[in-house]
């Protein structure tokens, strides 16, 4: 009956607040201490008993009661942590305020009006509401909310264990506390792990969640990469003035990277037990990934511009400590069992994926460590799975580029090519063919199942799957012939005429293709008889491309076809062979599936800059050159960019805006197809081959195979191009498309309670598939 009453209660208070004209006294404690006395409302219960439309309605009719409710629900947090919440009264009040707050945040940052609202200062608000002299130096509303909030996440019995026997701490200890000594779990510059404490753990979750609240004024702002957008409730959280950034920050990184959610290995034990750490670890992630997301021009604060990561991580401990833990956390969805549904499944891979991107991308030490590292490959197998599974489904397409975009920057460095050796045997059940090779294999075959039966939303990406292709080209010892049949396959669909006119740069996918063969058969011939026998076997593709028609009648003969076939790549000639054993095919999102809209990624030619391998290893960055040296570059052919920009003009565009291509704009790309190094290679060893299956009456494959692998090129192929590289370089329109992307996620994934929902959000749209 207790909670009936409290609840009704508070529903009063809410009611009263709505309907009262004139304001309420910010010294009427009788009034305000109803929103936060009684103790038995729930964070769904505050959302349930306070509409959106009330807290809109007194916003617009009565703003200084809404004003002066959040004055007086962050002074009552101030308090609570300058007295360290000894009693369960405190206790109570702070949780009251914390969720309330956590449902009035949104509607303020709704407001262009009201955004300056939490910066400016509350006159007669000093820190004990002394009076005038005490305004001058009084902190901003927001200022002493996050601080009051850092506090609270290290506040003995409340949110960490007790080091002390006694409860009667004083004030003043509260003050002295080193965060440091309480760090919430053994990981990075912390050996102990405390007892976990389930009331600790919900009590930092709902904190979290107001943190999180406070960053999201971020989400009511229209995306502008230009702006160089500093969020001010970051900026000011990570920044020296919060004694406690530095141990807050490593004890959300622990908390992640410790989390094991398979538990005691007992199958279904997820089932009998409910755990409540899961909600700690996605919040902590989420709130993670925030403070990791900045600008560094304009960023000075210690946690987050790399010196914190690099200063509370930066050893080869500390490293392998979060690289198991996010690896174990990605390969989570994979684990198969013999029993359905034994293990608990995760579901916040998307946060983890951020994560790991942004601590390669802000400490280099960390990133060169993963790709020394065997343990790469835990992170790449996760992230094919999850492209794989996701290709289908338009709601997943934010996913799928950012499993992209951390292949790509793995892939801009020697060590992860030369890792992709590696035999694959972990069978993770997945709807592509069966094959026997390695990593390299496995990364080419579902490449080739994204691009043949994805999403149309997703063609924006093969020319970034193909760069990553090509960058590992080089140092791939030795691929099945499944993949060699799937990279031609590729070419054959690229290489028809009608899908080289019908846009401007589709014919960039035929020089990413031909850059991949000349750099394996220029470096790794030995081991690769299987595709120097499909390239032999599909040798008609290379001598069309050769001889492809650049005539006006050819040209309108080729889009006629286009009409006539929409679907720009099929099945047809790959020989899909059978799927792997227990998978499942990709699924389609279901119909009304909410996603967010993305900002566009920039092209392949702003994402990475081109690097050049020297004889000893090591990479050296390539200028761009003026534009009569591009025809020189052996790869300017395939690159957007200057050339592109010429072919545009050289080509023409109709009346209705659809693309029109032209004899000059055919020909000034044909004459740069990189084809010399395979017509050298075709004129050497088709004879052979078909000499040899005359002499000896050979079909069997397996013995032409056995010729080719100990077949040699040396001296006969040109002499050997330098090796290229197209590094991941970070700009203005990635970080706009993370921003969009990383609270895309945290929005939808928020929906007990529903933060941010039916709120007036600006960075994207909220769309039904």
């Amino acid at each position: 009956m207790g909670s009936a009453d409290s609840k009704l209660n508070f529903r009063k208070a809410v009611i009263q607040l709505t309907t009262k004209t004139q304001p309420v006294e910010a010294t009427d404690d009788a009034f305000w201490d109803q929103f936060w006395a009684d103790t038995a409302t729930s964070v769904q219960d505050v959302f349930a008993l306070v509409p959106a439309a009330e807290i809109r309605a007194v916003r617009e009719e009565s703003p200084s009661n809404l004003a002066t409710l959040c004055y007086k629900a962050v002074e009552k947090l101030v308090q609570g942590a300058e007295s360290g919440c000894h009693s369960e009264k405190e206790k109570q009040v702070v949780l009251s305020c914390s969720r309330l707050l956590t449902r009035v945040l949104p509607y303020i940052f709704e407001d262009p009006d009201w955004r300056g609202f939490f910066w400016s200062t509350v006159p007669g608000a000093g820190r004990g509401g002394q009076g005038e002299e005490e305004d001058e130096n009084a902190r901003p509303l927001a200022e002493s909310l996050l601080l009051a909030i850092a506090d609270l996440l290290f506040c003995p019995d409340f949110t960490v264990q007790s080091h002390r026997r006694s409860t009667v701490d004083s004030a003043e200890d509260i003050h002295s506390l080193d965060s440091c000594e309480y760090i919430w779990e053994a990981g990075v510059g912390f050996a102990h792990s405390p007892q976990p404490n389930y009331i600790h753990d919900m009590n930092r979750v709902e904190l979290l969640k107001l943190l999180l609240t406070c960053f999201s004024e971020a989400m009511y702002l229209p995306p502008a990469p230009e702006s160089g957008s500093s969020n001010p409730w970051v900026q000011f959280f990570c920044s020296t003035e919060n004694r406690h950034a530095l141990p807050l920050f490593t004890s959300l990184l622990n908390t992640v990277c410790a989390y094991d959610p398979v538990g005691y290995g007992i199958p279904y034990n997820h089932l009998l037990f409910s755990d409540y750490r899961e909600p700690l670890v996605e919040e902590a992630a989420q709130v993670l990934i925030v403070t990791l997301d900045h600008d560094s021009a304009i960023s000075t604060s210690p946690t987050v511009d790399g010196t914190t990561t690099g200063t509370a991580m930066d050893d080869a401990d500390d490293f392998q400590f979060v690289l198991k833990g996010i690896a174990r956390l990605l390969s989570n969805p994979l684990l198969q069992t013999y029993l359905p549904n034994s293990t608990k499944k995760i579901q916040f891979h998307q946060e983890l994926l951020v994560l790991f991107w942004k601590l390669c991308d802000f400490n280099k030490k960390f990133l060169f460590f993963v790709l020394k590292s065997s343990d790469v490959l835990d992170i790449l197998v996760p992230i094919l799975y999850f492209l794989n599974d996701a290709r289908a489904d338009q709601s997943r397409v934010g996913l799928m580029h950012i499993g992209v975009f951390i292949l790509l920057l793995l892939s801009g460095e020697r060590n992860f090519g030369v890792r992709l050796n590696k035999p694959y045997s972990v069978r993770v059940p997945m709807d592509i063919p069966v094959f026997t090779g390695t990593h390299a294999d496995l990364l080419i075959v579902v490449f080739h199942k994204i691009i043949t039966s994805g999403h149309q939303r997703l063609q924006p990406l093969f020319d970034c799957l193909l760069t990553i292709v090509v960058n590992v080209s080089p140092y791939l010892k030795s691929l099945s012939m499944v993949t060699a049949n799937k990279l031609l396959h590729l070419l054959e669909a690229f290489s028809t005429t009608w899908f080289l006119f019908s846009a401007a740069q589709n014919h960039h996918l035929v020089f990413f293709l031909l850059e991949v063969f000349n750099n394996i058969i220029q470096y790794q011939f030995d081991g690769n008889s299987n595709l120097v026998y499909a390239i032999i076997r599909k040798r008609s593709v290379f001598h069309q491309l050769a001889n492809l028609p650049t005539d006006p009648p050819a040209i309108h003969k080729a889009l006629q076809r286009r009409r006539r076939t929409p679907e720009p790549l099929s099945r047809t000639g790959s020989q899909e062979g059978s799927s792997m054993e227990g998978s499942r095919p990709a699924a389609p999102a279901e119909p009304g599936t909410l996603k967010t809209s993305l900002v566009a990624t920039p092209g392949i030619d702003k994402l990475t800059e081109k690097s050049q391998v020297s004889e000893d290893g090591t990479l050296r960055s390539l200028e761009p050159e003026p534009q009569q040296n591009l025809a020189e570059d052996s790869l300017a052919e395939g690159e957007p960019g200057q050339v592109w920009r010429e072919q545009r003009r050289l080509s023409s565009a109709s009346v209705s805006g659809q693309w029109i291509p032209t004899t000059d704009w055919i020909l000034s790309w044909k004459s740069k197809l990189p084809l010399q190094t395979i017509m050298r290679l075709l004129q050497v060893l088709v004879p052979q081959v078909e000499k040899i299956c005359i002499d000896k009456g050979l079909t069997d494959e397996s013995e032409i195979l056995r010729f080719l692998q100990h077949g040699t090129l040396v001296g006969l192929l040109p002499v050997p191009h330098p090796i290229l590289i197209r590094k991941y370089q970070a700009n203005s329109g990635t970080a706009m498309w993370f921003r969009t992307y990383m609270w895309g996620v945290i929005y939808l994934r928020n929906v007990d309670p529903p933060i941010w929902y039916d709120t007036d959000v600006k960075l994207f749209e909220i769309q039904r598939v």
